[in-house]
């Protein structure tokens, strides 16, 4: 098939980032898989193997873990997941990556070479809630449940290893909680399940390296990396949406 070498490329190289960060893993295949692979196939891939990446994630790294940072998130991305599921057969693809890669892209820069970062101090656990109930939504769109928590916290001022707890875990309830969504909703056809086997393996030894190299690196680099891999990562949204808008515009003129 011609799609398997996009594939396992997408899978891999999203593996290796989730392993290191904690979370990125749609972030990461769709700038790849966005170009060629058809928009379900590519969401259904994507949540897939994102859950995949975060069972090994959670088996491999249980520093920082914190129940009571946790709930929050979860319990605003259980209302938010049901309006992500709504507007999913309704989404505009292209505007939707367009405007996430463009938010993402003249944010985190700002925030990457900001010599202090203004952490928030208020909002507590409703800030906390809300910010899980957009990210609910934004993962039943195609698996990007961890982009707000990751900035969230990074602006929350979390250490490291709570960040990546909060971010890891979060996933991986969001992430199962989704593809079941799509699997009872019917958006997994019979006709992926060989595409679903194949991104396990292409996933875990690069998820698996990618944990290695988190446990080596500092607060420091951690935050660095974190927020590069959201720049580039909107960078490649951007550039795969923003040529379909500016056709429909230029019909339109």
């Amino acid at each position: 098939m011609d799609l398997l070498p996009t594939i396992l490329l997408g899978a891999s190289l999203a593996g290796f980032i989730q392993g290191l960060t904690g979370f990125g893993f749609s972030l990461t295949c769709m700038s790849i898989w966005a170009w060629t692979l058809e928009p379900r196939l590519a969401v259904v891939l994507a949540v897939f193997g994102g859950l995949v990446g975060q069972l090994l994630g959670v088996a491999t790294v249980r520093r920082g873990f914190a129940w009571s940072r946790l709930w929050p998130f979860i319990a605003g991305a259980l209302a938010g997941l049901p309006l992500g599921l709504w507007i999913l057969p309704r989404l505009d693809v292209a505007l939707f990556k367009a405007m996430l890669g463009l938010f993402l892209v003249v944010f985190c820069p700002l925030m990457f070479f900001a010599a202090r970062l203004p952490h928030i101090t208020r909002g507590g656990r409703a800030g906390d809630a809300a910010v899980g109930a957009a990210a609910g939504a934004m993962g039943a769109l195609g698996g990007f449940t961890g982009v707000l928590p990751a900035l969230w916290c990074t602006l929350r001022g979390f250490g490291k290893d709570e960040q990546r707890a909060i971010i890891q875990n979060f996933n991986l309830s969001m992430l199962a909680i989704t593809f079941a969504s799509y699997v009872a909703g019917g958006v997994v056809q019979r006709d992926m399940l060989p595409l679903l086997a194949l991104v396990v393996p292409a996933t875990l030894g690069p998820a698996l390296l990618g944990t290695r190299v988190y446990l080596g690196i500092d607060a420091a680099t951690f935050r660095r990396v974190l927020l590069a891999l959201l720049t580039v990562s909107g960078a490649a949204l951007l550039a795969s949406g923003a040529p379909v808008l500016l056709r429909r515009a230029a019909h339109l003129l």
